[in-house]
Parts: structure tokens; sequence; C-alpha cells
């Protein structure tokens, strides 16, 4: 190529390359230009601040809280009060379980934030997964490798719902009345009321068991429950 020929071949291929940036911008894609190659993908996970308390009546102490996220894990481990704090990176949502001695509630967070684990949450979690025609453990097995469960269980119209579904259904057949509906993200003090109060109230009315989960009969009747109102792949925002 001639010295005339690339004046104007070099000036029309950088016209042409920012043309094609600026229409990959607009089109939603990213450009990076470098000259020294510099340029690389970036993978890291978000970062993610979870909080909450783990109680069953009483608070579990010591519990080992683990956070199974669709991509990323974290973990903690509460204080004296059940208490628990972590920050990790990873991809909402995240299945959580408590852990102390043969006591392991599980709960759920579909956002950062507070999220409680407690034989509520873990009735909860059975009234998804009867939704999603399966079983608790089945859920919680399939969790990291199944879209769909991962889709409801970050929709949070879907896990409000199972919430508000929970409170109904205990309300009825166990004749109680709760008075922190909102179970889930409620922050509360165990021998402080709210959540507290109603996990008392529960174990009382038979719906906790001594080992602090939730009784038999309270997991058939949530587990019905939600096998009559099943989520089908695609019916979630």
């Amino acid at each position: 190529m001639s010295t005339h020929d690339a004046r104007f071949v070099r000036p029309a291929l950088a016209t042409l390359c920012v043309a094609s940036c600026a229409a990959l911008v607009a089109c939603g894609g990213t450009v990076c230009v470098s000259s020294d190659g510099s340029c690389g993908g970036g993978n890291e996970l978000p970062s993610v601040a979870v909080s909450g308390t783990a109680a069953t009546g009483k608070a579990l102490a010591s519990a080992s809280v683990n956070f199974s996220c669709a991509q990323g894990a974290g973990g903690a481990l509460s204080d004296g009060s059940g208490h628990y704090s972590a920050s990790f990176n990873a991809t909402l949502p995240c299945i959580i379980t408590a852990t102390s001695g043969s006591t392991t509630p599980h709960s759920l967070a579909f956002a950062g934030g507070t999220f409680n684990t407690t034989p509520e949450t873990e009735l909860m979690l059975v009234y998804l997964a009867s939704q999603l025609g399966t079983s608790e453990a089945s859920l919680i097995a399939g969790f990291p490798s199944n879209a769909l469960f991962q889709q409801v269980l970050a929709n949070e119209t879907d896990v409000l719902a199972a919430q508000s579904a929970v409170v109904a259904n205990l309300q009825q057949h166990y004749a109680v009345t709760l008075s922190t509906p909102a179970f889930l993200t409620t922050p509360f003090v165990v021998g402080q009321g709210g959540v507290d109060t109603d996990l008392g109230m529960l174990a009382t009315a038979g719906v906790i068991d001594a080992n602090g989960l939730p009784d038999p009969a309270a997991v058939s009747l949530l587990a019905a429950a939600g096998q009559a109102h099943p989520v089908v792949a695609g019916s979630s925002p």
C-alpha cells in the first residue's frame, strides 16, 4: 500500500471502529478499548449483606448459619441471642440453613437485608416446595442447579405470598393470631416480643415440636396448601 493510500485508509478504519463501538453501546453492550491488552471481563460476584435472628422460641446461640446461593455462598456464626450477620459475594437468592445440634431450620434471602431463620420460615419453604411440585429436601438439594427453583425464590412477590399463606393457614387451623405476619424480614430480639412472642405461642399451640422444628401436622398442612396453589414454569415475573 502506498503512503498516499494509507493516509485515507487509516482514518476510515478509525471512523468505522468508533461507529461500531457506538452501535454496540446503544444496544446495551460494553466496550473496552486498550492498546496494552488490559481489557478483561469482570466475573466477580456482587457483594451481599444479610443479617437476621435464628430462633425457635428460644435463641439458637452459636449456630452455624450457611448461605447457599444461586452463585456463591457464605457463612456466619450466631451470637448468644441467635443474631447473625454475614457479608459475602454471591448471586441471589440464597437458601439459609441454621444448624444448632439436631435443630436445622431453613429460610431464604431474595435480597440483602434482614432475613430470619425460624420454624415459620421453615414452613414457608415447605409451602414453596409444594408449589413447585417437590419436597423441601428436594428443593434445597436441587436449588443450585434448578433455574425454576431459583426464579421463584428470587421473586419477592412469590415469597411474600408464601409467607402470607403460612400465616393464614396457621391462624385458621390452630386458632392463633400472629402479631407479626412479616416474620421473614422483621428484625426481632429473643425475649422482647414480636416474632419471638409468636414463636412461643406457636409452640404452645403445637405447631413447633420439642426439637424446635415444625410439627409433622403443620408440615402436612402447609404442604397441602402449597399443592393447591402450584407455580408452573414461566408463571412468575
